[in-house]
């Protein structure tokens, strides 16, 4: 398989399937193309209509959703434990990953994934204050209830915190103030090797996207 992804210093949605395939150690490959490239929409394009990253390409198989590759991924390989094993935790999984692909809108317009920034004195609006605790009450509840016997959100790693890794990401660079339960939840995504792994190249890259740099001083 063949994973292609934007920018890892900004690419929130290209982080999850790569995250998640790395955590799992699945092997894939992966291309890289800057959001900086002139040719990016066309490279991207002999692939995806979409134009859009991120996209996996296996054999004559193309997927070009990060919610669409995980489902593709847990079907290829169902022993890897992309979804809890259990039934009521694997529909919890999938709601909380859903709500998360579709909404959100203030969260990802104020808090943009930046991995090489630290700003924790932005003030954010009340909509997006509504967006951190809608996310802290579920990373609470899922700790509570299937959190037992592991430090990630359903206890074992699994697609679901591949799909929280970025607002993990937005949380630390923004100096979200967090309860303890979650507080202890971004502090074990951050310590893993996979997350570890995708900062340092992220922070290699120095490939800077101005559009992506709202609060860079460009003098």
């Amino acid at each position: 398989m063949k994973l292609v992804i934007g920018n890892k210093n900004y690419s929130s949605w290209s982080l999850r399937p790569w995250l998640l395939l790395t955590a799992l150690d699945i092997p894939f490959e992966e291309e890289k193309i800057s959001f900086n490239d002139p040719e990016f929409k066309t490279r991207v394009r002999r692939h995806s209509p979409a134009g859009k990253v991120p996209l996996l390409i296996d054999g004559d198989v193309t997927v070009w959703d990060s919610l669409a590759i995980v489902e593709y991924v847990a079907e290829k390989h169902p022993d890897r434990g992309v979804w809890p094993r259990d039934r009521v935790a694997r529909a919890h999984a999938r709601s909380i990953c859903a709500e998360i692909h579709a909404g959100f809108a203030h969260l990802r317009n104020h808090l943009g994934m930046n991995c090489e920034l630290q700003l924790p004195n932005v003030a954010f609006d009340r909509e997006t204050r509504h967006d951190i605790a809608r996310v802290i009450g579920m990373w609470s509840d899922c700790r509570a209830h299937f959190g037992a016997g592991g430090l990630f959100l359903f206890g074992a790693f699994s697609a679901a915190d591949a799909y929280y890794a970025p607002v993990v990401r937005r949380f630390v660079t923004y100096g979200v103030h967090l309860p303890e339960v979650a507080a202890g939840y971004v502090a074990a995504m951050d310590a893993l090797p996979a997350m570890r792994s995708w900062m340092s190249a992220a922070l290699a890259e120095h490939d800077f996207v101005d559009w992506d740099e709202p609060y860079r001083d460009k003098r």
